[in-house]
C-alpha cells in the first residue's frame, strides 16, 4: 500500500507515464467493447500510441541531449539512449502497415457484408455456412 501511495505522490512529475496508461486502457477498452471492425481499428491505434508514449518517457533523460558527438565530447553522461527512440520509430512502421492491412480488410468485408458489426456478420457467415452445407 506504501508503494501505490510513492507512486501516487509521484504522479505530477511523471505524468507522462499515466497518459500513457490512460491511453493504452482506452484502447483495450475499445478493443474488448466495441463491436464495430473500425473502432476496433482505431483502439489498437489508441494502445500503440500509448505503449509509444511510454518508450518514448522511458528513454528520455533530462539535462542530456541526443547522441551526437559534437565540440568532442564523447562522455556518455552527457547523451541519452538512442534505442527506445528506434524501438519507438520500428513500431511506428509496424503499426502504420499493420493499421493499413486491417484497413484494408475492413474495407473488404463492408464491400462483401455492406456492414461493420461483429454480431451481423457472425449471423451472416453462420447462415452462408448451413446454406452451403445443406
Amino acid at each position: 500500500m506504501q508503494e501505490l501511495l510513492n507512486h501516487l505522490n509521484n504522479l505530477p512529475f511523471n505524468y507522462e507515464e499515466a497518459v500513457a496508461v490512460i491511453l493504452f486502457a482506452i484502447g483495450l477498452s475499445m478493443l474488448l467493447f466495441c463491436r464495430n471492425l473500425l473502432k476496433k481499428v482505431i483502439g489498437l491505434d489508441v494502445m500503440d500510441a500509448g505503449i509509444f508514449l511510454l518508450l518514448a518517457d522511458r528513454g528520455y533523460i533530462t539535462g542530456r541531449t541526443v547522441p551526437i558527438i559534437v565540440d568532442g565530447v564523447t562522455e556518455m553522461e552527457y547523451y541519452i539512449n538512442p534505442i527506445p527512440a528506434g524501438l519507438v520509430l520500428t513500431g511506428i512502421v509496424v503499426s502504420v502497415s499493420v493499421t493499413a492491412l486491417m484497413l484494408s480488410l475492413t474495407v473488404r468485408i463492408y464491400k462483401t457484408y455492406r456492414t461493420l458489426e461483429i454480431d451481423k456478420l457472425y449471423i451472416m457467415m453462420t447462415n452462408w455456412r448451413k446454406g452451403e452445407r445443406e
